[in-house]
């Protein structure tokens, strides 16, 4: 039986109207999946249901009965939780005072510390998760993050879970634990809504399919009757083919091209998760490095931009050894970074997008006196705006916050550019964008790769690398297993030279 209902639900944002009269069922033992482009509307509807926003009109119904949420408490009240993208934690606190934190357990009027580790150890103990009780939340990678933001969710009396984009940061196995643990919760009557950009995942754990497309339901169907063609057409409003962009210069595609002299070498390089591993970035071309969570290949790429160091080998520019000690270093030697945790790293979120796009250029933009002028900012962001083809208002002080994710990722791109950076180094440069912005995001590194930049895309999503590689190394276990060149770059190849277990992506 239905235990969520919204009817009508409207929303608008200034003179914007983002939400159309939303008539949406979440049932009681039922994975429902909730689909839709980037800015479809999907983010803002889910925080309605979760009390996160007010809606504008219409009526939310639990178990039949109309509620109104005032709050995030009044929604969790009622059983109702989101576990976001966007996480949530507090870094300095440790995981099991994570997963408590809001609802502290107490005896006497005092926290009780056993109380929380018991509580915590329960919530991991459900996703099979082996993460130590007292470490710092700040000392996790972005997954194991995501597994305690998780847990915080299972610990409360939760009867309906509203789950976005969670595998995101999520190795194979640990998406795995958690789609068994969707499979259990659905046994135990919780009604469950799950958002993702990831097909695949539709097909292997939702009932139902529901598609926001500009903020009205294109389709509402059960998953047994439709296809991923009927989805993706529902999401963008037409047939989007899957394509590969690459057209090397210097040879077609389906062969190797003759590449330029490498300006980014890595030489028999060791470090943290890896060892023995060579590859080299030459101007025109892209490199991909692909790898499952867990294989080495965000190590080796946040190698390559100073964030940690080389225990071994070599890093050469233009011929000559390096040591990057530091980012900044990586920055002036010409290498620009796209991290893949956008919101936490990289995107300042209460600035403009010119801003944003100016950032590691401001001492160069600056004028005497060390000032930064609105016209020097506007000039940088023109020369991006239409570029990199950023579908925003023709603003530079629109905050970046207002933008879709594949748009931001676009800004960042042109932020590197800005600096006059010769390699880009981008780390999961698709995650949690939809199926349309991805292959614009696609179509910005290839152009970029015309113009001469040197490009290492290192990635867990096998589509980045099909879609936009001249060349390929796959790692699994901190070491390159194999190379992959032209016509080569292939799911296929890249699956199953990774171990033959298609990336859950």
């Amino acid at each position: 039986m239905p235990f969520l209902n919204a009817l009508g639900i409207t929303k608008s944002f200034g003179p914007v109207k983002v939400l159309h009269g939303i008539d949406f069922t979440a049932e009681a033992g039922s994975v429902v999946a909730l689909l839709g482009e980037n800015g479809a509307g999907k983010s803002t509807f889910v925080k309605i249901l979760a009390g996160d926003h007010d809606a504008d009109g219409g009526e939310i119904r639990v178990g039949g009965r109309p509620a109104r949420f005032g709050s995030v408490a009044d929604a969790r009240a009622a059983g109702i939780r989101l576990i976001s993208q966007e996480i949530a934690d507090a870094g300095p606190l440790t995981v099991a005072e994570n997963v408590v934190l809001g609802a502290w357990p107490r005896r006497l009027g005092v926290v009780s510390r056993k109380e929380m580790r018991r509580r915590a150890a329960g919530s991991l103990a459900r996703l099979r998760a082996e993460i130590p009780l007292d470490r710092p939340v700040s000392r996790l990678r972005l997954g194991e993050r995501q597994i305690v933001e998780i847990a915080r969710a299972l610990a409360g009396e939760s009867r309906c879970l509203l789950f976005d984009e969670p595998t995101a940061a999520l190795s194979d196995a640990e998406a795995g634990r958690l789609f068994e643990l969707i499979a259990d919760l659905r046994e135990t009557g919780v009604a469950i809504v799950y958002i993702t950009h990831r097909l695949d995942e539709v097909f292997r754990i939702a009932d139902r399919a529901c598609v926001l497309r500009d903020g009205r339901i294109s389709l509402d169907r059960p998953v047994a009757e439709v296809t991923t063609a009927d989805l993706v057409e529902a999401m963008v409003g037409r047939a989007v083919a899957a394509r590969r962009f690459v057209e090397p210069a210097g040879g077609p595609a389906d062969g190797p091209a003759q590449r330029a002299e490498a300006v980014l070498t890595l030489h028999e390089a060791s470090g943290d998760n890896f060892a023995g591993v060579s590859l080299s970035a030459a101007p025109g071309t892209v490199v991909g490095l692909y790898g499952k969570v867990g294989s080495g290949v965000s190590e080796v790429a946040e190698t390559l931009f100073g964030m940690r160091g080389l225990a071994g080998g070599e890093l050469r520019l233009d011929g000559r050894a390096i040591h990057l000690r530091t980012p900044a270093d990586a920055i002036r030697a010409g290498i620009g970074f796209l991290p893949p945790d956008r919101q936490g790293q990289a995107v300042l979120s209460d600035r403009s997008v010119a801003e944003n796009l100016t950032a590691p250029s401001w001492r160069r933009l600056a004028g005497r006196g060390g000032l930064m002028t609105r016209a020097r900012e506007a000039g940088a962001y023109r020369r991006w705006h239409d570029a990199l083809s950023v579908r925003s208002r023709d603003d530079p002080d629109q905050s970046i916050g207002t933008l879709s994710g594949g748009n931001q990722q676009k800004v960042l791109l042109a932020r590197w550019l800005e600096c006059g950076s010769r390699v880009l180094v981008l780390a999961e440069p698709t995650r949690g964008v939809d199926v349309g912005a991805r292959q614009e995001i696609y179509q910005a590194i290839r152009r970029l790769a015309e113009d001469g930049t040197a490009i290492v895309v290192a990635s867990s999503d096998y589509e980045d690398i099909v879609a936009v590689a001249d060349q390929a190394a796959v790692m699994v276990r901190g070491r390159v297993v194999a190379m992959l060149d032209g016509a080569g770059v292939t799911t296929d190849q890249l699956t199953e030279s990774a171990g033959g277990a298609l990336s859950v992506r």
